[in-house]
């Protein structure tokens, strides 16, 4: 057990405990989204009034094109061996990346609220023990899973990358002998706005696994294709994510308020009674086990990047690790159990609104990564406040603060709406907004102050990759996606 219990946090991993291969990357991310969170969500596309096919094709765009901006943060975690948010601190400071990390932490507590909500029914069924108390086990569950870490995450995305694929089938063809596929999809009007609100959901589900992804990459040893992590982790991440929303547009669109009333139970409905309803309840749980984990590892690991950064800590010890995980179980709970009865709209909202704010960070991080820093970070001074990157990167939280602003504009919630909105005919492209605009700032500025750019990656003092690392000035971008 003590070998299985993960002793790294925040700290870069050595390359002596590297191991696995850039395909975990395509059955962790296959698992953590083959599961009912994401059934919703494409149901949200039929639910706010698109056609089933022009829902189905959109959502295939969002998930392509926020995957691979997704996919491009994956890539980064072999080449550093650093949780996402830490290298964040080469953007905005060691003590300005706060800023935007205060913001993936309430993603965390969010997603993690409503994941319970849903698994929750789930082990409520299960347990006979009813919704509330639901929620609360599976709390537990995801806490203590959490605590264990990277292994046993990996363990679980290819468990539940096999279980979930093989319910999804049985799913979807018991779904298609009780419903005309042809009848479904044969309303082919194209409404834009529809159709960009489908783009924005599955765009923003792919663009908030920004933010950690690199964090289960970042065991694989140093020398891993970045081209591969890239390709497996967008290829996982679109593959079960598309699978799931095409089934919820497909059940949203055919089953009406049955489903509306019910999202878990309808869907355990669909595939039977019994001992096969008993699966499909632990299915549910099981998908959700796995995205939950992500999410409160992810904020774990964002709470401690936040307070090293004031503290200059570097390492946790495991009860630190105990209690910053046991902090986002309890504040997700209780958001689990306060919004349980107005889950839809409150999460289409919370979906469109978290994305306001990773868009403009995914920009800068990027375009610092790949074509202003070009792989090449001094990883000691992230933790330096007085080293190359200083407490406090202005020029990159303004521009972060004008890709916020610039949105507004364009966004669309239900407690507020931008006002050239409705001169668009009431479609949302704040995102594509808040992706460009912060991107094409931070490059015209930061390619002109280039001097805390290291001539290659430094590990620690005196200590610098091998030579077949892949990170040397010449070859940085040897293998980019």
């Amino acid at each position: 057990m003590a070998g299985l219990v993960e002793v790294r946090s925040i700290d870069v991993v050595p390359d002596s405990e590297r191991h696995g291969t850039a395909f975990s990357q395509f059955t962790l991310w296959l698992g953590a989204n083959l599961q009912i969170t994401a059934v919703v969500t494409g149901a949200l596309a039929v639910v706010f009034g698109g056609g089933a096919f022009w829902s189905v094709v959109g959502l295939a765009v969002g998930n392509l094109l926020g995957g691979a901006v997704m996919a491009l943060h994956s890539a980064q975690g072999p080449r550093l061996g650093l949780p996402q948010m830490i290298q964040s601190r080469a953007q905005f400071g060691v003590k300005g990346a706060i800023i935007p990390l205060l913001l993936v932490i309430v993603m965390y507590v969010g997603f993690f609220a409503s994941g319970s909500v849903l698994a929750g029914q789930a082990v409520g069924e299960l347990t006979h023990l009813g919704e509330t108390p639901g929620i609360v086990i599976f709390a537990l569950v995801t806490a203590v899973t959490a605590a264990i870490g990277y292994r046993v995450i990996h363990v679980l995305g290819r468990v539940a990358s096999v279980v979930c694929a093989l319910a999804f089938v049985y799913l979807g063809i018991r779904l298609l002998e009780r419903i005309d596929l042809g009848t479904v999809l044969a309303d082919r009007a194209f409404d834009l706005p529809m159709f960009l609100l489908a783009v924005s959901l599955s765009a923003s589900w792919q663009l908030a696994f920004g933010p950690y992804v690199a964090d289960y990459s970042r065991y694989l040893p140093r020398h891993t294709s970045a081209r591969a992590t890239f390709w497996w982790t967008l290829s996982g991440s679109a593959i079960g994510s598309q699978w799931s929303m095409v089934f919820g547009v497909l059940v949203a669109a055919t089953a009406g308020d049955a489903f509306l009333g019910g999202q878990v139970s309808y869907v355990v409905a669909l595939g039977g009674t019994g001992l096969i309803a008993s699966f499909l309840y632990f299915v549910i749980a099981l998908g959700k086990l796995t995205i939950n984990v992500l999410n409160t590892y992810g904020g774990f690991m964002s709470m401690v990047t936040s307070i090293s950064g004031f503290r200059g800590q570097k390492t946790l010890s495991p009860r630190g690790r105990a209690l910053y995980i046991a902090a986002i179980m309890i504040a997700g709970t209780v958001v689990a159990l306060l919004g349980k009865d107005s889950f839809l709209t409150s999460f289409k909202d919370f979906l469109l609104f978290l994305l306001t704010f990773f868009t403009p960070w995914s920009a800068i991080n990027l375009v610092d990564y790949y074509l202003i820093s070009r792989e090449r970070y001094d990883i000691p001074a992230l933790a330096d406040p007085h080293g190359r990157y200083g407490a406090w990167r202005v020029d990159a939280l303004a521009v972060y603060g004008v890709g916020l602003l610039a949105q507004l504009p364009f966004l669309v919630t239900h407690f507020y709406t931008g006002p050239l909105v409705e001169p668009l005919g009431g479609a949302d492209i704040s995102w594509m907004v808040g992706l460009v605009v912060p991107a094409l700032l931070y490059w015209l500025i930061a390619r002109r102050r280039t001097a805390h750019i290291p001539e290659r990656t430094i590990l620690a003092p005196q200590i610098t990759p091998p030579e077949n690392s892949g990170a040397t000035p010449t070859d940085a971008t040897a293998g980019r996606p």
